[in-house]
């Protein structure tokens, strides 16, 4: 069971740095200010974000903050190696080495100025990882107070139950969206429940505002009538119908708009009716359920 008590919505910056939006250190310190007024307190980070340059970003906005560190919940994930000027790495690859997880969470309190972890993932899964060699870094880790709990992102069953077997394992990021449900049927939520394990949703707003095709277009229509009964925006229902699922999935949200950061606390409080949570799965499928 997990130890930490995560926002029921999470804010993602992988797009806050150099990658995307660009904030500067008073830019990204008022988002997350933004972010703590509306009761999103969790932040989602990678050791890769912004080449690297993002953590330290968001470190240096979180010490002008002044915010008492205890106020939010940190999450980082380490193990990918990106080709960048600041790494001597010849090809993209993963180092789940024990050295390079406990040298990486490190890192990351350095540069989020910060003395530990609430959460770290690993970032994906590779064929050469090793659970007991994962384990030590973990043990380790927790045992020095500088991470609470672990996860993983993007691992599927087996390979969660293979580090499951060494260590626990408290958090899986996965891709979870009205467009792309398939944890949800493969049997990948069911394994998370029967665990204890908390799913976290990448992209939860899917590929609806992405993409023109006939499963984007058949969830607009329907979104139509349902902004229409519950008064709210498609983000905030798109978003409610992945809280209402019993897994309790938590949707980690990467905007920076304002308007749309407030209305995510408008999504954890609302309860679709159980048909029109039905009516986006099909609309999704494009076809009814069996």
């Amino acid at each position: 069971m997990s130890k930490t008590n995560l926002s029921p919505v999470i804010a993602g910056v992988m797009n806050w740095g150099i990658w995307d939006k660009k904030l500067n250190t008073k830019e990204m310190e008022n988002m997350i200010h933004v972010c703590l007024e509306n009761k999103i307190t969790t932040f989602d980070h990678a050791d890769t974000y912004g080449d690297y340059t993002t953590e330290s970003d968001f470190g240096k906005a979180l010490a002008s903050s002044k915010i008492a560190r205890e106020k939010m919940q940190l999450i980082s994930k380490c193990g990918v190696q990106l080709v960048t000027e600041s790494r001597q790495n010849t090809i993209r690859h993963y180092d789940f080495s024990k050295e390079y997880i406990i040298s990486s969470a490190e890192n990351s309190l350095k540069n989020l100025q910060t003395d530990y972890l609430d959460v770290l993932l690993l970032h994906r899964p590779s064929p050469l990882m090793e659970a007991d060699e994962i384990a030590e870094a973990v043990l380790k880790l927790k045992s020095d107070g500088k991470i609470i709990d672990f996860g993983l992102a993007s691992f599927t069953s087996s390979q969660t139950e293979l580090i499951r077997q060494k260590t626990e394992v408290s958090y899986n990021q996965v891709q979870f969206s009205a467009t792309n449900y398939k944890p949800m049927v493969d049997g990948s939520f069911d394994y998370m429940q029967m665990n204890n394990i908390r799913p976290l949703s990448g992209n939860p707003l899917g590929s609806v505002f992405r993409e023109d095709n006939s499963q984007t277009r058949r969830l607009k229509k329907l979104l139509v009538s349902l902004m229409e009964k519950y008064h709210l925006g498609s983000d905030s229902i798109l978003i409610a119908w992945i809280l209402q699922h019993p897994a309790k999935i938590i949707p980690i949200a990467g905007t920076v708009n304002v308007a749309r950061i407030q209305s995510l606390k408008k999504a954890v409080e609302l309860k679709l009716d159980k048909e029109d949570w039905f009516a986006i799965w099909t609309a999704s499928m494009g076809e009814d359920v069996a």
